[in-house]
């Protein structure tokens, strides 16, 4: 028996302008460099370049492209769903901490 996540992408940010585009005018687009898979139609998690859970997006676009540079780069067009409650915001940061950032506290044995 298995089931389904309705969560299964996260979408970090490492620009603060690009964030703040997103959550303020509800479409926004994300830079990343190589080449990087992000389905479009799929919901994902928006984390701060801090690592902290933010806002659910929708994934509306993605473009995987060798710039004039030479550099292999992504860019992904995003609408905001929502933003985050305190209490999401806090239980999403601390599970993708463990999952996915690494742990912020070492465990004790």
């Amino acid at each position: 028996m298995g089931f389904e996540a309705e969560f299964t992408s996260i979408c970090k940010f490492k620009n603060e302008q690009e964030l703040y585009e997103i959550l303020e005018y509800g479409r926004g687009k994300l830079r990343k460099d190589g080449f990087r898979i992000f389905p479009t139609g799929q919901k994902a998690i928006a984390y701060t370049p801090d690592n902290q859970a933010v806002a659910i997006v929708l994934v509306t676009a993605s473009i995987a492209e060798i710039n004039f540079q030479g550099q292999e780069i992504t860019q992904v067009e995003l609408d905001l769903i929502r933003k985050l409650t305190d209490e999401e915001s806090r239980v999403l940061t601390a599970l993708a901490h463990e999952m996915y950032f690494g742990e912020q506290e070492s465990k004790q044995d």
